[in-house]
């Protein structure tokens, strides 16, 4: 079961090891031990006289990590992601005329992600033909002034 406490227990250990893990492997202290090990596989070169098991250690060991980590740095990723995602969500959602269509906006198709930047485009269009910086507004704001400005302009 998904709920229940042995399932959440193993989760939040498992959580707490990748962050912990995908913490301290971008520090300083690793990195260093990191090169300190390929120096010293470099150095033993000669005396296992460059064999086929001196190079395999190296290979084995670097694709073992590199294949691991990959996974706990995804999920770092993924949970950062998710993260920023629900305070712009947050952000949107509480912001007097922010276009509330941008929620969830990372769930969308690729289609509807280009329909989207073409009305950012349009909007930043209007933006430079209105000489105004500081002037922002969501999308239908926009079109609603752009709108206006031009009835004023004409008459």
């Amino acid at each position: 079961m998904a709920g229940s406490p042995q399932v959440a227990n193993r989760t939040s250990f498992f959580g707490r090891f990748a962050e912990q893990t995908t913490r301290y492997s971008g520090t300083t202290t690793v990195f260093v031990s990191a090169v300190g090990i390929v120096l010293v596989w470099a150095l033993s070169g000669p005396l296992f006289h460059y064999s086929e098991t001196w190079q395999l250690v190296i290979n084995t060991g670097t694709t073992i990590i590199t294949f691991l980590m990959v996974f706990l740095i995804q999920r770092a990723q993924n949970k950062d992601s998710l993260v920023l995602h629900l305070k712009l969500n947050e952000l949107l959602a509480a912001t007097k005329g922010a276009s509330n269509r941008l929620i969830n906006a990372q769930d969308f198709s690729e289609e509807e992600i280009r329909l989207i930047h073409q009305f950012y485009c349009l909007l930043a269009d209007k933006a430079k033909a209105d000489n105004d910086l500081g002037e922002t507004h969501s999308v239908e704001e926009a079109e609603d002034n752009h709108h206006e400005k031009l009835a004023a302009h004409r008459q």
